[in-house]
């Protein structure tokens, strides 16, 4: 049974804004220490972050959960498996709520271009 679906669309140039204002600050405060490494290894990172926070926020969507409401988007991981496939890794307030909401399974789907990024998350109870 579908528990909740999530989609979130991303500027990309507005993610690079972002950085470039607020830096280290901003990637500490949002993304965990294998997404900024990830990230980083990336001639244009701020590409690749732009999905990230496109799955975070479409997480969120797919709980029904906002920001500040137990779960911090630094709970919520986007791992690549050794195939590429990226899945989610959850932690903290993230990972009590799937676990407290009986959710079984998470589908991850991520796509960008150069001035967009995309993220679909569909969770399954």
């Amino acid at each position: 049974m579908i528990y909740g679906v999530g989609i979130d669309l991303v500027e990309n140039d507005r993610i690079e804004k972002i950085i470039q204002k607020w830096g280290e600050k901003f990637l500490c405060r949002v993304f965990s220490d294998r997404e900024i490494e990830y990230c980083g290894r990336h001639a244009q990172a701020h590409i690749h972050y732009g999905a990230r926070f496109a799955v975070k926020e479409a997480f969120l969507k797919a709980i029904s959960l906002g920001l500040g409401r137990g779960v911090r988007l630094q709970e919520i991981e986007v791992v690549n498996e050794p195939s590429g496939q990226p899945t989610l890794m959850l932690y903290g307030g993230a990972q009590d709520f799937y676990q407290g909401a009986g959710i079984t399974s998470a589908y991850l789907s991520i796509t960008h271009t150069k001035k967009y990024a995309s993220a679909l998350v569909l969770l399954e109870k």
